[in-house]
């Protein structure tokens, strides 16, 4: 517990030094080159998990990513048990990842501040039928620009083990602008779970699924096909959680 809240503390710290330089940055240059301060950033926190507590990771599948080269509209579709793998999963892809994410975060001081000046979708839950449009647009966008979209298509965090039901935002998305799917299993949870600071060293196994093209295909049933790739991904990786 002690050295998750020293991890804490260092990452509120040094959030604090990256903003700043984001948000002077960014009266300057848009895009791409903001994303530089903060790839760097996120690259530290995720060495820093090692360092400090002795969280790992090793990935699987990572042929399965498109080449740094390519121009195929991605979006991930990752597990979502942490707040590690918001950290990790930019860190880890060779492309700027452009996340989805509730409105509410831009008010949190420095982090938020950041946030919304990067090439990032940030949306209003309470109104949903404007929210798909401003995903489907801005996402649409940022992809014929060579940014990859990530969307948790559970929503938010889930708790290690426990049923959980995956939204269709991510391949409706897919559908309506043809992008690939990649999933994306992610054992997070058995080393940092959910809304606690009590972080446990092991290793976080991810593995990364092939590419499924969206074209001609459902929203609903692609989603299907995603989350059982996932869950049953996810069984093998973490079986423990899934006893009983």
């Amino acid at each position: 517990m002690i050295r998750g809240l020293i991890y804490i503390l260092w990452m509120c710290l040094s959030i604090v030094v990256v903003a700043v330089v984001i948000m002077i940055m960014s009266i300057f240059v848009k895009g791409r080159p903001l994303y530089t301060p903060a790839l760097f950033w996120l690259r530290q926190i995720t060495a820093f998990a090692d360092r400090c507590i002795g969280i790992k990771y090793r990935v699987t599948g990572m042929e399965n990513v498109p080449s740094a080269d390519s121009t195929e509209r991605v979006i991930l579709c990752p597990k979502h048990q942490s707040t590690w793998e918001t950290f990790a999963l930019p860190a880890i892809m060779p492309h700027p990842l452009a996340f989805v994410f509730k409105k509410e975060l831009l008010r949190i001081p420095f982090f938020g501040w950041a946030l919304g000046r990067l090439d990032m979708v940030h949306i209003d839950r309470s109104k949903r039928a404007e929210a798909w449009n401003k995903v489907a647009e801005e996402g649409s966008v940022l992809m014929d620009k060579g940014v990859w979209v990530i969307m948790f298509p559970e929503g938010t965090r889930t708790v290690r083990g426990a049923p959980c039901r995956y939204k269709t935002g991510a391949s409706r998305l897919a559908v309506a602008t043809g992008a690939l799917v990649v999933p994306i299993a992610i054992t997070s949870g058995r080393c940092w779970p959910r809304a606690t600071y009590r972080m446990t060293p092991g290793i976080i196994d991810i593995s990364i699924g092939k590419p499924i093209p969206a074209e001609g295909r459902e929203a609903d049933e692609l989603m299907r096909e995603v989350e059982t790739w996932i869950e049953a991904e996810m069984h093998r990786l973490d079986p423990q959680a899934y006893q009983g």
